[in-house]
């Protein structure tokens, strides 16, 4: 069997509008502790997989590498400890919340925006020094991954919209929001920018796409195609919905195509195993746990078949021990050894096996249905606002930024006020720079 694995980087944009002054600090912490990581181990395993790049994650990454990024939080690590004042500590203290001590604090809260793969600095200014070396080292890393053929790269829409709702509201179905929201041309160009910024800073037309959330539908498929990608890949939720029953799993290995667009479909169990299971068990327990379901599935595989993982690849490593870094050794290495198992990217795949036959999609996302995005009275009210400040001020860039899955994600939940504060922020702007008043 052959088994492709991509890891989908994404961070909505967390800097307050035409400024480079960031609210939250996420790039900055995920840049040096999981982005490098990830690199790093595909550089010294040899193991192929996927990376797919939302461009405004890369655009703010440039913003740190260059020193252009204003975050209050690096601001912090990097002053004196004794001048310190109480914002400051309680920021720190989101990295270390046990520690009190100022120098301390300081230091634990820094040590933990790395990696163990990086090994152990004690002193405040190495990490300091590591962490700028880290930032402006990775994405060049990402290019010589790619251009030596050692990662394949792929992306997703500019400002991650979810696609789907965008082209047509309507298309979430029972969670539609209930305000009509048409604005396929949005899509069209937020695809089109991410293609542009993936060869400017690459070099190379992007051959294959995540579409954000893993939102497909048949006018999504079609302008991906247009724009001139050759595959997606999706959820497996997606295929089951699209297909006539009775479903059998045998349909799930292959890809499929959808309106000129090679479709790939992940396997959802064994992605969300590492998303959101393995991180509990041991690193030999859980990596054996997978060969032992990729077992399971050889009586529905054939000599093409193709299994597929996609999932977040920034995430899930804080809750495992030392960041994941011994469960992806273990897991990469124990694939490694399978004779019966070729790893493989899903461009070389489609080389070799065209798709396995036609089909239409039905709408959905990597969740399956749309309702984290929509249907709940916060969710609905945003993308009230967002359709109303679209009307009034067309496709401005601060209107598609605001169409970023991540705001309508969190409405709704708990202290989740800076993603509100910045959607707000972004409205507020659009209508600005259109030269509207809004309240």
């Amino acid at each position: 069997m052959y088994l492709a694995i991509l890891w989908h980087f994404h961070q909505p944009i967390y800097r307050r509008p035409r400024s480079r002054a960031y609210v939250l600090p996420w790039v900055n912490y995920h840049a040096t502790k999981n982005y490098h990581q990830m690199a790093r181990l595909v550089d010294e395993t040899g193991f192929p997989c996927t990376f797919n790049f939302a461009p405004c994650l890369l655009e703010q990454i440039e913003d740190y590498a260059k020193g252009l990024a204003l975050d209050p939080l690096q601001l912090a690590l990097e002053i004196p400890p004794d001048r310190l004042e109480s914002v400051e500590i309680e920021r720190l203290r989101i990295f270390a919340p046990d520690e009190t001590r100022p120098t301390a604090l300081q230091q634990k809260a820094l040590a933990s925006f790395f990696s163990p793969i990086d090994g152990i600095a004690a002193d405040k200014f190495e990490l300091l020094d590591r962490q700028k070396k880290i930032q402006q080292s990775l994405i060049p890393s990402w290019v010589r991954l790619g251009r030596a053929g050692r990662a394949e790269l792929t992306v997703t829409p500019y400002y991650h919209p979810l696609l789907p709702m965008i082209f047509d509201a309507d298309a979430a179905g029972a969670e539609n929001p209930g305000v009509s929201f048409r604005h396929a041309e949005d899509g069209q160009k937020q695809i089109r920018l991410a293609r542009e910024y993936f060869k400017e800073t690459f070099g190379d037309d992007p051959r294959g796409m995540w579409p954000s959330e893993g939102g497909l539908s048949r006018e999504v498929a079609a302008a991906i195609a247009e724009a001139g990608f050759s595959f997606a890949v999706t959820d497996e939720n997606v295929l089951w919905k699209s297909l006539p029953g009775p479903h059998d799993r045998k349909q799930l290995y292959r890809p499929y195509l959808a309106e000129g667009l090679s479709v790939f479909f992940r396997d959802r169990e064994l992605s969300d195993l590492i998303g959101f299971t393995y991180q509990h068990w041991t690193a030999k327990d859980a990596a054996a746990d997978f060969l032992r379901r990729l077992d399971e599935r050889r009586p529905d595989c054939d000599e093409r078949s193709i299994i597929v993982l996609a999932l977040d690849g920034e995430n899930p490593w804080g809750t495992y021990p030392q960041n994941g870094l011994p469960f992806l050794r273990e897991f990469f290495g124990r694939l490694s050894a399978q004779e019966d198992v070729r790893p493989i990217f899903f461009g070389d795949y489609l080389s070799v096996f065209p798709p396995a036959g036609e089909i239409t999609l039905v709408p959905g996302t990597w969740l399956g249905n749309f309702s984290k995005w929509s249907g709940s009275p916060a969710k609905n009210r945003a993308w009230s606002v967002l359709s109303r400040a679209r009307q009034a001020c067309g496709p401005s860039e601060e209107i598609l930024i605001a169409e970023g899955s991540d705001w309508f994600w969190w409405f709704g939940d708990d202290h989740t006020e800076e993603f509100a504060f910045l959607f707000d922020s972004y409205i507020r702007e659009a209508y600005h720079q259109a030269g509207i008043h809004h309240e």
